[in-house]
């Protein structure tokens, strides 16, 4: 009872998951993906199984469609999954059960698979492919590009009430969470797709601060400020962002801006100087 997008970035080989539904807390059970390996949404009458599972199965060495044959083969109730599976190559293997609430179906293209089920369109589908394709930037935004589509052709018949964005690296470096580059959920919301963008923006916003040392660029901190990043955690990025540049005099300088603001900030001094140290 959903509509997602699974992909793979030709260009940075990032692999993601893009979902929504009026199903509650979707972002737990639908996507799934692993740095490096590939990426899984399952829905309609989810299994969750298939996400770990399918990953697990491309790790081993086995392409998309040989993964989600062996799924589907133990699973009695195959016929009411709705699957789609891309691996670190871009190769795709998706299945919509003959079960499946309609309107149901799936496309696929080169590196990616847009699937639904129990829409108010067929055209649902077709019209995530052709956003995805032709959507510029990061792999999580042209996956939300999709997922507008998706909303504009019709939807799940029931609404809209939860969404989820996840992305992770092309290259499996590293511990797991490492190579996390999106992972956003929204759980119950109106409009969700719209706190999925503000998410977005914010996380996008917060990552650029942390990659920054010495000072701030002006315009990094106006676009962070239009994201809606308050005033104390720019403060404290600036303190940060010193203290990786091996400028503790400046860090304590600047720490003593948000310490006459709430004296408690004075206990962070000893994180500054750590991460000064480290870096």
């Amino acid at each position: 009872m959903t509509y997602s997008l699974v992909a793979r970035d030709a260009e940075t080989g990032q692999l993601g998951v893009g979902v929504q539904t009026k199903a509650f807390a979707v972002g737990r059970t639908v996507p799934w993906a692993l740095a490096g390996v590939g990426a899984v949404a399952t829905q309609s009458v989810s299994e969750r199984s298939y996400g770990p599972l399918g990953l697990a199965l491309l790790d081993a060495g086995r392409a998309p469609d040989e993964a989600l044959r062996g799924l589907l083969a133990a699973d009695a109730l195959a016929e009411v999954r709705q699957v789609a599976i891309v691996d670190a190559e871009g190769q795709v293997a998706t299945h919509t059960g003959a079960g499946c609430i309609p309107e149901a179906g799936h496309v696929a293209g080169e590196g990616f698979s847009a699937q639904a089920n129990m829409m108010r369109s067929a055209e649902v589908w077709p019209a995530m492919a052709e956003a995805f394709t032709a959507a510029e930037g990061t792999l999580a935004r042209r996956l939300l590009a999709a997922l507008d589509a998706a909303e504009a052709a019709g939807g799940d018949f029931r609404g809209r009430r939860t969404a989820a964005l996840l992305v992770v690296g092309g290259e499996r470096t590293g511990a797991p969470w490492d190579a996390e580059v999106v992972d956003l959920r929204v759980d119950d919301h109106p409009e969700p797709l719209e706190e999925l963008r503000r998410l977005l923006d914010l996380e996008e916003a917060y990552r650029r601060l942390g990659s920054h040392s010495g000072d701030l660029p002006d315009e990094e901190l106006a676009a962070a400020r239009s994201a809606g990043v308050g005033e104390a955690d720019l403060a404290w990025f600036a303190v940060s962002a010193a203290a990786r540049a091996g400028d503790l005099e400046e860090a304590r300088r600047r720490l003593e801006h948000l310490v006459a603001v709430e004296p408690r900030w004075q206990g962070a001094w000893a994180a500054v100087a750590a991460l000064a140290a480290h870096e």
